[in-house]
């Protein structure tokens, strides 16, 4: 089984910062896409930036110079540094991982998620 667990979400102002974390555990062979993505109250889930292995990053246009992905391949990580928070960034931001269980079994796997809150 492959878990994916999160921890810094919380409570910032705006125009603060937070730094979300991401730890996959389990039977991984290795790891292709990782990424974070974020649901607001009412709205559908969307990518809020995503890194392959290979280490090229993807930015939702909303957080482009503002959020910055990175990971650790040795450590199956994958972290999300938020500056210069608005309040429109306030969601519920889950963890996204595509892992390779075995030599030709891949899934897509989530965490549990973890609030964001940015207050005005």
């Amino acid at each position: 089984q492959v878990q994916l667990v999160e921890s810094g979400g919380g409570l910032v102002q705006a125009g603060g910062s937070l730094r979300l974390s991401c730890a996959a555990s389990g039977t991984i062979f290795s790891i292709n896409d990782m990424g974070w993505y974020r649901q607001a109250p009412g709205k559908q889930r969307e990518l809020v930036a995503l890194i392959p292995r290979s280490g090229d990053t993807n930015y939702s246009d909303s957080v482009k110079g503002r959020f910055t992905i990175s990971r650790d391949n040795a450590k199956n990580t994958v972290s999300l540094q938020m500056n210069s928070l608005k309040p429109e960034d306030t969601a519920v931001y889950y963890c996204y991982a595509h892992i390779r269980t075995g030599i030709i079994r891949t899934n897509s796997y989530w965490g549990q998620g973890t609030q964001v809150t940015v207050s005005s």
